[in-house]
């Protein structure tokens, strides 16, 4: 156990985190030079093309130490988008050192701040690193100072690298034998693992993957699952270099995944402890908190007859994404579909355009919603995620939304925009630091509802990609929201509500029906398009009618005749606006979120 490192990597998206992986693999000979690639733990294509993580990897490699030694290195890649923090955090638990790497062109940013203090919190060893030196614009030296000042770390020690040409990497492996702890567990003791992850293998089962903090297991094994006292029988068990390769057994302070026939996902949920059937535990290992969904959508299949593929695929994607949820729920407008919970807006987009590319489902996505708690006046109170879902406006006694701190650093020229983004962001000024004479902190708190749509966008346009942000939720505060109900020709389209602040109401609905009318075809009838509020409508639009020239086949004769066929188009268009349906095209149902551009 003295010779095992177990440490993570940790940095704000696209510092290089997958990058360094690659050259301690490669300097580590794990895997041999004429298979290496790009990304080699990014294992989706849709990482590699975004040239982001989305989930942790992890691998083992064996390093010879310049003091002769031979180490076991047990390494996790992680994501840096503050979507994915929750891949962070479940890394952290199965470690006791990280790796801080941070862009020596642009300095600390908004996911640094927060992946520093999640592993302070997890009381990990930091080393930080500084990446991208051999860029002309790096400058290092002031990266150390705000290392000093804003994460409050020793920056004398960090380490310099280029990732890319592996300059100083081998500077890096020595400092993680040095400085990070070895293990602390005795490999003679009951048996207790932290389940840091799991995915399904449809042939195998549930692959749980494991860090062993005390006991060994091995192929044979009883095991029981500490939360819900389910028992298994170890099929295999082994390590990653990065792909599976079994092992006789995992023993006290590896990282490993175990096979045990587990047919749902659902008994072996992250964060939960392992234990031997016939040496039971009295307590279980400190896990970290459930995560839970933050942002809600629809999606609905275009076809009708593609329900039943799209019920199995998010079956099947929720198998390897403990965090993405999914509850049937059906639409007047638009049939039968799934209600499905994100942790944000690039998580929502990851999944649909997996649900895409691995099951070829073309689909719609209602408006993204988050969670409100709305207080009735018959004093209880209830969790809706969907605007349709929302009581009588008479019943509402009040509604609360969450709110969220968030941090925002910028080069000091571009505070203003950004302030001004802010505001009409309904956020609440905290406080303002400086980095350094060029860079500034913000922080400010704002409703989580207005930073899911186009925040990030907006924030990265008027600082010309500069400014970066991260967000925290701080709990539910009481606001003057409002349900918008659509109408077309006097009959709502649910999967059209909105839930707005009061003061936007007006202008949000205005925006929204003038989107709808051009996406809405002319019909032979006039098209009402209205939004209300409880009985009270605030804003109308009108699709005029389609005029069909009846009069065409006349070329002369009695005006009798032309009177005639006008009142005859006239008793049909009445009757057709009586029984006639408007067929909303799809893309009227991404109006909503085109009212911001």
């Amino acid at each position: 156990m003295d010779n095992i490192r177990n440490f993570c990597i940790i940095a704000h998206i696209d510092h290089g985190k997958s990058t360094l992986a690659d050259r301690f693999l490669s300097i580590t000979k794990t895997i041999p030079e004429r298979k290496m690639v790009e990304q080699v733990l990014d294992m989706m294509d849709i990482e590699r093309e975004r040239g982001i993580t989305i989930k942790a990897q992890p691998v083992r490699m064996q390093y010879q130490a310049e003091d002769g030694n031979n180490y076991t290195l047990n390494l996790i890649d992680t994501p840096g988008h503050v979507d994915f923090e929750y891949e962070v955090s479940k890394s952290m638990a199965a470690c006791e050192g990280a790796l801080l790497v941070i862009d020596a062109t642009q300095g600390i940013e908004a996911q640094t701040l927060a992946n520093a203090y999640l592993a302070v919190d997890a009381n990990l060893e930091i080393i930080p690193v500084i990446n991208k030196i051999d860029l002309p614009s790096a400058d290092p030296d002031r990266v150390k100072r705000e290392i000093k000042e804003v994460l409050g770390l020793d920056a004398q020690n960090s380490l310099l690298v280029s990732a890319k040409d592996g300059t100083g990497v081998k500077a890096v492996l020595e400092a993680i034998v040095r400085q990070i702890p070895s293990p602390k567990g005795s490999p003679n003791a009951p048996l207790k693992a932290l389940i840091f992850d799991a995915v399904f293998d449809s042939f195998k089962g549930v692959i749980v993957y494991a860090r062993i903090f005390d006991g060994n297991v091995k192929k044979g094994d009883k095991i029981e699952i500490f939360s819900n006292h389910k028992t298994f029988e170890v099929e295999e068990v082994g390590v990653f270099k990065p792909n599976m390769t079994p092992k006789e057994s995992l023993s006290a302070g590896e990282v490993g995944y175990i096979i045990a026939n587990i047919k749902n996902i659902g008994d072996t949920r992250v964060g939960d402890t392992i234990m031997l059937a016939e040496k039971p535990l009295k307590e279980p290992l400190p896990g970290y908190k459930r995560v839970k969904p933050v942002v809600f959508c629809g999606f609905y299949p275009i076809e009708r007859e593609s329900y039943p593929a799209l019920r199995d695929a998010l079956q099947k994607l929720q198998l390897n994404d403990a965090a993405f949820t999914y509850t049937p729920e059906n639409s007047v407008a638009l049939g039968f579909g799934f209600r499905c919970g994100f942790l944000g807006m690039l998580h929502m987009d990851i999944i649909k355009e997996r649900l895409k590319r691995e099951f070829g489902l073309e689909l719609v996505a209602t408006v993204p919603n988050v969670i409100y708690k709305v207080g009735l006046k018959n004093g209880t109170e209830v969790e809706i995620n969907n605007p349709a879902m929302f009581p009588p406006i008479g019943e509402i006694e009040y509604i609360k939304e969450p709110y969220t701190r968030v941090t925002v650093f910028t080069p000091s020229e571009f505070i203003g925009p950004i302030m001004k983004v802010v505001q009409n962001k309904r956020g609440t000024y905290i406080e303002m630091q400086y980095v350094n004479p060029t860079r500034a902190m913000l922080t400010y708190e704002i409703p989580l509802s207005e930073i899911i749509l186009d925040f990030h966008d907006k924030v990265k346009s008027v600082s010309r990609g500069y400014a970066s942000f991260d967000y925290e939720q701080i709990g539910y505060r009481i606001s003057e929201l409002l349900k918008v109900d659509i109408l077309i020709n006097g009959e709502p389209v649910d999967a059209l509500s909105f839930i707005v602040h009061k003061d936007h109401a007006y202008h949000k609905s205005q925006m929204l029906l003038d989107k709808l009318k051009e996406h809405i075809p002319r019909q032979l009838f006039d098209v009402n398009l209205q939004a209300a509020i409880g009985k009270r409508v605030i804003s109308k639009r009108v699709i005029k009618a389609l005029r069909k020239d009846v009069l065409a086949k006349c070329y002369g004769g009695d005006v009798t005749r032309k009177k005639k066929l006008l009142e005859k188009q006239k008793e049909g268009k009445k009757k057709m606006k009586q029984i006639g349906r408007v067929n909303i095209p799809q893309d009227a149902f991404l109006a909503f979120l085109k009212i911001n551009e």
